[in-house]
């Protein structure tokens, strides 16, 4: 197959940041996808429907003149979240999920949510409104191995909580385990799951290749061989509880190589491309346009695209390093080829 027209993706999973760097980086995610579900993690979390709003019009101002591309805002889940807030975002009508962050489990995770329990009133208020709850879904607990904390978060902590809100819709974003696999598979109605193409295409081994290789390091971190090939069953498979999240998460070059180095894969300048190679490794090509231009729009209860996008097989080496406000940006597979292109470009 030398080239591959789909509907126009959506993207379900996507760190824009703000002020120059989101100027830097939202045209790659604008020139591919149709809308993207934006993360709230912010140094400043967005915690409020009116946040959400100031953050949304940020964005729209940021975009390339003539880009046709739409945020999709969330909230960040907090203690002190309330159930009138919830409503206050369904109200609005462009908050289109409640973000939860177990406490110190990621970047800018810290006013993120320390015990479940407190906020079932939210969480009720949630599955009234039918208000997704977008999963980060790992434990913080002392003692649990890194490898481990999505599955002992998923059993501990989030299948008891699906059990008492039988109603409320849940999103496990960047799954990176056969047993996230599985717990998504076989869950009850309204539960699914977004991958990423970094754990489509790599293990834990390309981490440590010739040394520490940070550009590698995202959480949830990559896992074993045989979780890969689990993810890579489900996203071809044609399940619509797994579809297209890419986790896009931009650092400065410095912050990723230094002493303690952020975690987080900038993948958003290739994004559907690197699907495509994962989708073409198993010889499944075919199925990529319902994993990145269907399934999510129809969880999201939002419409399809009308429009088209084309990629077509044509070899190109990633930059060393893209602009990044003061800064530069590594992005995933810099300076590496990558085998599909989108036919009018990728961004800047």
């Amino acid at each position: 197959m030398t080239s591959l027209t789909l509907r126009r993706p959506d993207d379900w999973h996507v760190h824009l940041r703000d002020g120059a760097a989101l100027a830097a980086v939202l045209p790659f995610t604008a020139a591919q996808f149709g809308r993207a579900i934006v993360m709230p993690n912010l140094s400043v979390p967005i915690t409020t429907t009116a946040l959400a709003e100031g953050y949304r019009s940020r964005i729209r101002a940021a975009l390339p003149k003539g880009a046709h591309f739409e945020p999709l805002m969330t909230l960040y889940l907090t203690d002190s979240t309330t159930a009138q807030e919830i409503d206050r975002a369904k109200a609005a009508g462009f908050v289109h999920g409640v973000k939860l962050y177990p406490a110190g489990a990621t970047t800018h995770s810290n006013a993120g949510v320390t015990d479940l329990g407190r906020l079932s009133g939210v969480f009720a208020a949630m599955e009234s409104a039918g208000m997704p709850l977008l999963v980060h879904g790992e434990s913080t607990a002392a003692g649990v191995d890194v490898f481990d904390r999505e599955q002992v978060f998923l059993d501990q902590e989030l299948a008891p909580l699906c059990t008492r809100f039988p109603g409320l819709k849940v999103v496990v974003e960047h799954i990176t385990t056969a047993h996230a696999v599985d717990f998504v598979r076989g869950a009850r109605a309204g539960i699914a799951g977004t991958i990423t193409p970094q754990h489509l295409l790599h293990n834990r081994n390309a981490l440590f290749t010739g040394g520490i290789r940070p550009h590698y390091y995202c959480l949830p971190i990559l896992k074993r061989e045989r979780d890969r090939q689990a993810l890579l069953a489900a996203a071809i498979s044609g399940n619509p509880r797994f579809f297209l999240g890419t986790d896009s998460a931009p650092h400065e070059r410095g912050a990723k190589e230094s002493a303690c180095g952020c975690a987080g894969m900038f993948t958003a300048h290739a994004a559907l491309e690197l699907y495509a190679e994962a989708f073409e490794s198993a010889a499944h090509l075919d199925r990529l346009e319902g994993f990145a231009s269907h399934f999510g729009a129809d969880f999201y209860a939002l419409p399809r695209h009308a429009d088209q996008v084309t990629l077509v097989k044509q070899n190109w080496t990633a930059p060393a390093t893209y602009g990044f406000g003061a800064g530069r940006l590594v992005p995933y597979r810099a300076g590496e080829n990558i085998s599909w292109r989108l036919a009018k470009g990728a961004g800047p």
